[in-house]
């Protein structure tokens, strides 16, 4: 079943679970449906933003809480660990906020926060924040590609090319989630010219 007809079928309980569990193609779906008319946006925006929370503090916890546990060490031996850690050392808030938004780093980083001095409040509140900021920017470029779909293609039908619509959208976000990493990655290089 693909991920617009999941979330036809469930509406934002399943959003909610796809934010948790995938992120952003999840999410612009939602958007992109929220255009249809078959969801309320507000609702896409707040179901993203709620299934993100929820999974960033349970990594956050099963971080703080399992540290020495095997699994959590084998998370904390990978490259992509050790350049989390850098940057929420470096900038600590900022890396909180926006740690989301970076491809590839999405699942490790509340895992990595757990696993550092930030206290569990501090994380509660600046996750709370970026995942509302998160909701509202993914579920509204969603919303916004469904507009820009309809001026390409005329008026849509509750059904019609979604499935196109979709297609595009995902090759739009890869692009920029790949620009992002890039950048993000020559960043690391200038501080430590040493990462592999």
């Amino acid at each position: 079943m693909s991920i617009e007809a999941l979330i036809a079928q469930f509406g934002l309980p399943a959003v909610a679970l796809g934010a948790a569990l995938e992120g952003e193609t999840v999410v612009l779906s939602g958007g992109l449906i929220a255009h249809q008319g078959l969801l309320p946006l507000h609702g896409v925006m707040a179901a993203a933003a709620i299934g993100s929370f929820v999974a960033d503090q349970v990594f956050f916890l099963l971080g703080r809480r399992f540290r020495t546990h095997r699994l959590v060490r084998k998370v904390t031996e990978r490259p992509t660990f050790s350049r989390v850690l850098r940057l929420l050392e470096r900038y600590p808030t900022g890396f909180i906020l926006a740690f989301r938004f970076l491809y590839g780093f999405r699942t490790i980083s509340p895992i990595a926060i757990g696993t550092s001095a930030v206290p569990a409040r501090r994380f509660v509140l600046l996750n709370a924040l970026a995942a509302v900021v998160w909701g509202i920017v993914i579920g509204g470029i969603g919303y916004s590609f469904g507009g820009a779909v309809e001026l390409a293609f005329g008026h849509l039908r509750r059904h019609g090319h979604l499935a196109l619509a979709i297609a595009a959208l995902v090759a739009v976000a890869t692009a920029i989630t790949l620009l992002v990493r890039a950048r993000l990655r020559r960043s690391i290089e200038a501080e430590d010219p040493n990462i592999p």
